[in-house]
């Protein structure tokens, strides 16, 4: 649709399902809002606030999310592959079964996110802070976590096949029954 909502305030708003495909909401208020099953396709969605959004199933292929707030969002079943999430906070999200092949997460903030079984199959996370995040059973073949900060997350079961680990930091992290056939360890701290 292309609309224009730069900056708007639509704080708790249902746009269950609503279609905002290349809407501009760069800079607007959407924390607690219900945009469950929305169309986001290519959406302009720099600094937006996401706080306690609830956006699962929804559709942010391509969107850009760069420097949002997504602190506690729900994004369980949503579509991200080739979004732009780069210094995005996501503390506390949930991401469960996501999809986020090929989304560049460089420097994003997933603190305690909940991403089991979720697809980063090939995304950037160059940087990024999983500490304590929980990627039970997550496909992140060919990832580059590039010098990732993982500190006590959990990976158990994870396909980290082919997966770029270089310079990461892997304290006490679970690696139970996670694949790492062709993985880059390279400087990687695993104490």
């Amino acid at each position: 649709t292309g609309a224009n909502l730069t900056e708007a305030y639509l704080r708790w708003a249902n746009l269950t399902g609503a279609d905002l495909t290349g809407a501009y909401l760069s800079g607007a208020d959407l924390s607690g809002a219900d945009l469950s099953e929305a169309d986001l396709r290519w959406a302009n969605l720099t600094r937006v606030n996401l706080r306690w959004a609830n956006l699962t199933g929804a559709n942010l292929t391509g969107a850009n999310l760069t420097g949002a707030n997504l602190t506690g969002a729900d994004l369980t079943g949503a579509y991200l592959s080739e979004a732009d999430l780069r210094w995005a906070n996501l503390t506390g999200a949930y991401l469960s079964e996501a999809d986020l092949r090929w989304a560049n997460l460089t420097r994003v903030n997933l603190t305690g996110a909940y991403l089991s079984e979720a697809n980063l199959s090939e995304a950037n996370l160059t940087g990024a802070n999983l500490t304590e995040a929980y990627l039970r059973w997550a496909n992140l073949t060919g990832a580059d976590l590039t010098g990732a900060y993982l500190s006590g997350a959990d990976l158990s079961g994870a396909d980290l096949s082919e997966a770029d680990l270089r310079w990461a930091n892997l304290t006490r992290v679970n690696l139970r029954w996670a694949n790492l056939t062709g993985a880059n360890l390279t400087g990687a701290n695993l104490t």
